[in-house]
């Protein structure tokens, strides 16, 4: 039996990152570990919210993200698979890489959001720090078209710059 480890973000690809570890779990008459991590947000400035407030909003997100997640994990069971569901709080890369190692994960299902390489390049991708620390597979859905309209996402670079790094595109401007 293998072990799928399926974090999710709440975002519109997660509709499909679902459907996709449903396909494989069933494939592989797997179980399923589904994931949220939350990030606590530090906020430096006078204007910020005392710390008993930023406590209880992260209680909240977590009470919430677990409620989603349950609600995920339904969809497994009604099909006869197993399923299991975590929220943790810190970085998601660093979430999702000790969650793999403690499930005993074969198989990380996640998703892509598509920012584009300047993007990745500048700010980092959740999906490209787990390929590089996963020590089991990786599995990773690009943002459909779908998903890209809900979440509002744009082309991220002109057909002109397709195929050419980022170096190359920072070099020409």
């Amino acid at each position: 039996m293998k072990t799928f480890l399926v974090p999710i973000d709440f975002s519109a690809v997660s509709e499909e990152i679902i459907d996709t570890a449903v396909t494989f779990a069933r494939s592989f008459k797997g179980k399923v570990a589904l994931l949220h991590a939350v990030q606590s947000q530090v906020i430096t400035s006078e204007y910020a919210l005392p710390l008993e407030a930023l406590h209880e909003a992260l209680v909240a997100e977590e009470k919430n993200s677990a409620t989603k997640l349950t609600e995920y994990a339904a969809r497994f069971r009604t099909v006869g698979l197993a399923a299991e569901t975590f929220v943790r709080q810190g970085q998601p890369v660093t979430a999702i890489l000790e969650m793999a190692n403690k499930v005993n994960a074969d198989f990380i299902i996640m998703g892509s959001h598509g920012h584009g390489r300047l993007y990745d390049l500048l700010v980092g991708s959740t999906a490209s720090g787990v390929i590089k620390g996963a020590k089991c597979g990786v599995i990773i859905m690009p943002p459909s078209d779908k998903s890209k309209k809900a979440n509002g996402q744009r082309e991220s670079f002109p057909e002109q710059t397709r195929g050419h790094s980022a170096a190359d595109i920072a070099v020409r401007g």
